[in-house]
């Protein structure tokens, strides 16, 4: 049976990149790690490390148990917050991960509601693009993911989702009462990978492919460069909630919009700590 410990190390040194840096996060000393290293190697019968220079790297195989060690962590940390939580939600955190509008936005209400309502229950925050988000979600990093998507996106194996609401989109000029036909040979502004990908939607509606000139995901900073007539650009309704420059306009798209959910993973009943935040989350967006 692989140990729980070996498997922390190896997941360890897949994340940082390095024995010493392991290490350091793990509070142990540099030959301990190797020796975990080496007793993993040994329990497995396949080598999962080699020397490279002063460094070392993970072989093929030594990556691919990383990858599941990292899950089967993610998970082990996770059942020790949800059994903190299960004692009358008195104590105990869930992690969470959102974008930066909805961690503008829609976080803070929640945070304040939690702590008003369940004092001894820490809302965790880290700021990811949904991609990353579920990612982390999947391998016990989080225990909820706060995501936009489209109708139209498959949903994978053991993830279940709960739509919040709907995000309408909003196209970023100089001028009121825009349209995206006045802009078909104009500079934009893209971001993401996502957001990249509903622009070039957005724009197919008109008939055009948009020119991407400057990238950013700062809402501030678009906003800016849209102001500075470097671009123009699309914006969520939450973005513009969270930060919005009086010398810009927001004309909004009608029949483009993204929904908001809430993603857990794995089977129901959902634990205590993460049903309260659900609940704080459902109550605030609707409200």
């Amino acid at each position: 049976m692989l140990s729980l410990v070996h498997l922390r190390v190896l997941a360890a040194v897949a994340r940082h990149g390095s024995v010493t840096e392991a290490a350091k996060r793990l509070h142990y000393s540099q030959p301990s790690v190797s020796h975990h290293l080496a007793r993993l190697e040994a329990e497995t019968g396949v080598k999962l490390v080699q020397r490279v220079g002063r460094g070392i790297r993970l072989t093929p195989e030594g990556q691919l148990l990383a990858a599941r060690a990292a899950e089967i962590m993610g998970r082990v940390d996770a059942a020790t917050t949800e059994l903190a939580a299960q004692v009358g939600l008195q104590s105990g955190r869930v992690r969470l991960a959102a974008n930066a509008s909805v961690a503008a936005t829609i976080v803070p209400k929640v945070a304040a509601a939690l702590a008003s309502k369940h004092p001894g229950l820490e809302l965790s925050l880290v700021e990811r693009h949904p991609v990353e988000a579920l990612q982390m979600l999947r391998h016990g990093e989080i225990e909820i993911a706060l995501v936009f998507r489209h109708a139209d996106t498959p949903v994978e194996d053991g993830f279940r989702f709960v739509h919040l609401g709907d995000d309408p989109i909003h196209l970023i000029s100089r001028q009121p009462d825009d349209s995206l036909a006045n802009h078909r040979h104009s500079a934009w502004i893209g971001g993401c990978d996502a957001c990249r990908q509903e622009l070039e939607t957005v724009c197919r509606s008109e008939g055009f492919t948009p020119r991407v000139s400057s990238h950013s995901d700062d809402m501030v900073v678009v906003q800016a460069l849209v102001a500075a007539g470097a671009g123009v650009a699309i914006l969520p309704g939450l973005g513009l909630r969270a930060h919005r420059r009086p010398d810009v306009h927001a004309t909004e798209l009608k029949g483009f919009h993204r929904q908001i959910h809430a993603a857990t993973y794995g089977d129901p009943p959902d634990p205590p700590g993460v049903a309260a935040v659900l609940a704080a989350l459902t109550g605030t967006v609707s409200a």
